[in-house]
């Protein structure tokens, strides 16, 4: 990084604007910032699950996923600026079927719960999914970068598998659905 931040405040953003990577000054209520404030969110939501004791395969794709995702918010904050490729989205999908192949299949659906590293991994899942929401919003009125809906689509699914691993990791079952339990 050549530019190093010596202060923090700049009080540029007083008046509800923010300045992207590329110089421009868009409002912090515009599609693009919550895109950005929504991948900054969901790699946040990864950090507080990495702060957990896992196992190491888990932790090295939930910090390349860090990276990936840092990249993410450098892509959305320089429009038309292309750091990720399929190869990243092909990355998810390896981890997905190493880590999918050695569960039963599901019958039910399942709730986020179980272990404590299973449920962070559930709402790392649910706040993947609002991050998605955003980036289509988006992209419905801006150009997004060529792979990110089908990167955070997937994370979103490495996200859920590596939850019903973590519960069997730590010898819980999924908690399933029970339609209709409290009638």
């Amino acid at each position: 990084m050549a530019n190093r931040l010596t202060r923090i405040y700049t009080r540029t953003g007083d008046g509800g604007t923010t300045g992207l990577a590329d110089g421009s000054r868009v409002a912090k209520d515009s599609p693009r910032i919550e895109a950005i404030g929504a991948v900054d969110e969901l790699n946040s939501t990864l950090g507080v699950l990495l702060a957990e004791t896992l196992p190491d395969a888990i932790g090295a794709g939930l910090r390349d996923a860090q990276h990936d995702l840092f990249d993410l918010g450098g892509e959305l904050s320089i429009p038309g600026h292309a750091l990720m490729s399929e190869s990243h989205v092909a990355r998810l999908e390896q981890l997905l079927e190493r880590f999918n192949a050695g569960l039963p299949p599901l019958k039910d659906f399942v709730l986020p719960g179980g272990a404590r590293t299973a449920a962070l991994a559930h709402l790392a899942r649910a706040t993947c999914r609002r991050t998605e929401r955003r980036v289509v919003a988006l992209s419905a009125k801006e150009a997004v970068p060529a792979f990110a809906v089908q990167y955070l689509n997937r994370l979103s699914d490495l996200l859920f598998v590596l939850a019903r691993v973590l519960n069997r990791e730590a010898g819980c079952a999924d908690v399933l659905w029970q339609q209709g339990k409290n009638r």
